[in-house]
């Protein structure tokens, strides 16, 4: 779905023969400064902002609660997400001396480690069975780290990855796009909001008062799209107890914003000092292409997040090749 993709056949076995894709389990390729260049110069750089930026353009201006059409393969994708919640209430925290990072979470995520391939394969059709273990690594990138008890920006981008890679094989179609947001995307925070709270899970390279939130970035990018031209929400109601606790069920930044203030003590402008200075910005467009640039920024140009990334066949890393 990123440019070149928007006009793909509505027939997922067109979009990539099976017989003449090779699959490739995905492996890290940025191991120094240096090979950051390679990674803005790659295929899966494109490929990727491409995915972020039409999902971007899909949402906006629309609510969460907008009538959209759900597919069979969405179904499938929130019942995997459905499954991993489930997991958490049959793996409770244990009792240990350290309040953060409980080590429940690794029994957590070693279930989901051994059974990746098999959700995976419950939303990839047969005939496409061959981009399971390919497409399954980046959903066990996805949830956070299981040595360091922690999951950031990096996990995140290995969620939309996961998403991007299906669009590539055709399990998800164009007509997807909202609900790859509102209802996939959307139930991901769900769960991962979940794990953070019940395992305790430390933020990954959080930059502190000076990030935009300990865990997320995503969802402000699309969230604030989605409030492009509202008739009467501002970005300065943001930081407003009163239009967040009334809105937050129809925008996904208002609902960052009550997850943040139910964890977070304090004056907001102090814990939150990034999205204080965001509530001043005039219009949600300015607000929307603001945070594209710092997401750019701050996360597909830090090492620390890119050097974690994986490439396959997928999302290669070769250069991007002109069509």
């Amino acid at each position: 779905m990123a440019e070149g993709e928007r006009q793909s056949p509505s027939d997922s076995s067109e979009d990539i023969p099976p017989a003449t894709q090779n699959f490739i389990i995905p492996k890290k390729e940025i191991h120094t400064v240096p090979d950051m260049g390679k990674w803005k110069r790659s295929q899966a750089y494109a490929d990727y902002i491409g995915f972020i930026l039409t999902l971007n353009e899909g949402v906006k201006g629309k609510k969460l609660t907008f009538e959209y059409k759900v597919s069979e393969a969405i179904e499938k994708l929130v019942a995997l997400l459905n499954t991993l919640d489930r997991w958490i209430d049959e793996t409770p925290p244990v009792d240990q001396p350290s309040r953060f990072g409980n080590k429940a979470y690794r029994t957590w995520y070693a279930k989901l480690d051994e059974e990746a391939e098999n959700l995976v394969a419950t939303v990839v059709p047969t005939h496409l069975a061959a981009a399971v273990p390919e497409v399954a690594v980046y959903l066990k990138e996805a949830v956070g780290n299981s040595t360091r008890i922690d999951y950031g920006t990096g996990h995140e981008a290995a969620f939309a990855a996961f998403l991007c890679c299906l669009c590539k094989i055709g399990v998800l179609r164009v007509d997807d796009q909202i609900a790859i947001v509102f209802k996939v995307f959307n139930r991901y925070l769900e769960v991962m909001r979940k794990l953070q709270k019940t395992y305790r899970m430390e933020p990954a390279g959080s930059q502190g008062v000076w990030g935009l939130d300990d865990f997320q970035f995503l969802p402000f990018i699309w969230g604030s799209s989605q409030l492009i031209d509202h008739p009467y929400l501002e970005p300065r109601h943001f930081v407003d107890e009163k239009a967040v606790n009334e809105n937050h069920k129809d925008y996904m930044f208002l609902e960052c914003i009550l997850f943040i203030t139910e964890m977070k003590t304090g004056p907001f402008a102090e814990h939150s000092n990034q999205l204080w200075n965001i509530s001043a910005v005039p219009s949600w467009s300015k607000v929307n292409q603001g945070l594209i640039r710092m997401y750019k920024a701050e996360c597909l140009e830090k090492f620390p997040v890119i050097q974690h990334f994986k490439f396959g066949s997928l999302l290669p890393i070769h250069p991007v090749t002109s069509c």
